[in-house]
């Protein structure tokens, strides 16, 4: 056994345990990490603020079901990632932040830039922990690894005193982490197909996190066997393909009222891995709290998420993955009593999302852009964005039909789409890669299409600029009406932006300039910003902002 520093034995912890990449922002308080790096087989993704930084491990954790790793200095650095903690901690996805301490003879001096980390981020995290002796690297390490992966996922704090990390010792390694993972019972599976042959009016709801493509195939394979209509929650389009005949829609902000009713009438709801929370619960309104659990079937791989704001039931303590696979070994019924509810879901779905039916101010219609990314892009390709009303035209309009195709926060965070774009295509080169910002979501990280750059990932950016913070200024409008208060926003030309870092930039102005500009910035083999400039009236797919403010005055 030889001795090593404790940035070495940190480095070797990640590299035992699978890491193949790592996005930071480098600082003092961890420069044996950065050194133990250098010589490692693992890529590092330096970024240009902690925060993209953070979002793009988070994005990592969401594609591959394993810890995003992120490293950052201590205080500020700390502080600016703390928005993809948050993130993590709402969209249930494994992360692990390595961040940089005071040395251990200076705590509890506010010595420079010195954070309490347990008192930070002690209500965002799964688990906070500073490791104050090298030979518990390891321990402390897998352990992490553990913690972000088993029951419902999370993030996970690590502080690193920056004496700690040059200190030498020998230490055996860890194991490569092996998470737990849930199982329903025999008698669970047994009574889920009694009620559901009980049923007359099931629906399926998928979300959450803890799927593979497996695991997707496997719920498909359960769906069609018992002739099931499934919907997926907010921002979780990719846990089942669009265009199948089972696929009922998705329940995000302003989702179908067709698909509304049909969870609002269902007698059966198998809630698989999500929570039902705020957005795709319609503000808690689909189901009674608590409710007396005769209609909800919930399949959860945390126990303490089972019946914690709907009762149960049937409460199923199992991974998404693990659930889905039982589900689809359920044996066959000869007849159902809701034959043909799939099929009137699916047409009802189909009509909600065709973007030809939609006609909103302006020379350029952000439904007729998303008719023609339908018409060119791969099934596969991923889809990333933050907040704001510009990504309704994402989720209602582009058919998700691949796993890993969807990287949106669940926790409705600005800025988060051109950092998980770097994520999405640094570990899927393959695949095509599309971000989409608003023009004040863009302005948030938009720094990171400098890290597209660097690296040389061909992602294409539509950045959706209708010169104000759209969504709060509906909500403005909605409750002050015709009173702008803090809301509009004077922009740079992002065309000439991207140009600037060395990338393709294309202004477009009216619907039928946006095919040959795509052409354009995908044939160019650059990172890519296109610049849309829409009305500011075309807020929603169904309403203009004059509408809700006349509707708002009228009252």
């Amino acid at each position: 056994m030889t001795r090593r520093t404790g940035g070495q034995i940190l480095v070797d912890q990640l590299k035992i345990h699978g890491t193949s990449h790592v996005f930071c922002v480098p600082g003092e308080s961890y420069l044996a990490v950065l050194d133990a790096l250098h010589d490692a087989d693992i890529r590092t993704i330096v970024c240009r603020q902690e925060g993209g930084a953070a979002y793009m491990a988070e994005a990592a954790g969401k594609i591959t079901g394993a810890p995003g790793i992120v490293m950052v200095t201590r205080g500020p650095g700390a502080t600016n990632a703390s928005c993809g903690v948050h993130v993590a901690s709402q969209d249930s996805t494994p992360l692990i932040m390595f961040v940089g301490q005071v040395a251990r003879d200076m705590k509890e001096r506010e010595a420079f830039q010195e954070i309490d980390y347990k008192a930070v981020f002690g209500s965002m995290a799964k688990w906070v922990v500073e490791i104050d002796r090298a030979e518990r690297i390891p321990e402390l390490v897998s352990r992490a690894f553990h913690v972000a992966t088993q029951g419902r996922p999370g993030p996970v704090v690590v502080a690193l005193p920056e004496d700690m990390l040059t200190d030498e010792v020998e230490v055996a390694d860890a194991l490569p982490y092996a998470p737990v993972v849930m199982k329903p019972g025999q008698a669970d599976m047994e009574a889920l197909q009694r009620r559901l042959l009980a049923a007359e009016r099931p629906i399926v709801l998928a979300g959450g996190s803890g799927w593979s493509e497996q695991g997707v195939n496997d719920l498909v394979r359960f769906a069609e066997n018992f002739d099931l209509p499934v919907a997926v929650s907010f921002r979780r389009q990719m846990l089942f393909p669009a265009d199948h005949p089972n696929f009922a829609g998705d329940l995000g902000i302003g989702p179908n009222p067709k698909l509304l009713e049909r969870v609002k009438d269902a007698d059966l709801v198998l809630l698989v891995g999500g929570r039902l929370s705020e957005m795709p619960s319609q503000s808690y309104t689909l189901l009674d709290i608590p409710g007396d659990g005769s209609k909800l079937v919930h399949v959860h791989p945390g126990a303490e998420e089972l019946n914690k704001v709907y009762r149960a039931g049937l409460g199923i303590l199992a991974t998404p993955q693990a659930f889905a696979a039982a589900a689809a070994e359920l044996p066959k019924p000869n007849t159902v009593t809701w034959a043909g509810a799939p099929k009137a879901a699916h047409a009802e779905y189909l009509a909600w999302s065709d973007p030809s039916k939609i006609r909103t101010a302006g020379d350029l219609q952000m439904a007729g852009v998303m008719a023609q990314l339908r018409e060119v892009m791969p099934a596969d390709t991923v889809y990333c964005n933050g907040a704001g009303n510009y990504a309704t035209w994402v989720h209602r309009f582009w058919p998700f039909r691949a796993f890993a195709s969807q990287l949106a926060p669940t926790s409705g965070t600005m800025g988060y789409g051109v950092p998980a774009s770097v994520a999405a295509k640094a570990l899927q080169p393959h695949r095509n890669v599309i971000a989409f910002a608003g023009d004040g979501c863009f302005m948030m990280n938009g720094q990171e299409f400098a890290t597209l750059m660097q690296y040389d990932l061909p992602v294409i950016v539509v950045v959706v600029d209708n010169g104000m913070y759209g969504t709060i200024r509906m909500h403005q409008e909605r409750e002050y009406p015709n009173r702008i208060s803090a809301t509009e926003l004077k922009n740079p030309d992002f065309a000439a932006l991207a140009r600037a870092y060395g990338g393709h930039g294309e202004t477009v102005r009216a619907t039928a300039e946006f095919g040959p500009a795509l052409a354009r910035a995908r044939a160019s083999g650059k990172p890519a910003i296109i610049h849309c400039l829409i009305d500011p009236e075309a807020i929603t797919p169904a309403r203009s902002l004059s509408d809700i403010r006349n509707a708002a005055l009228a009252k």
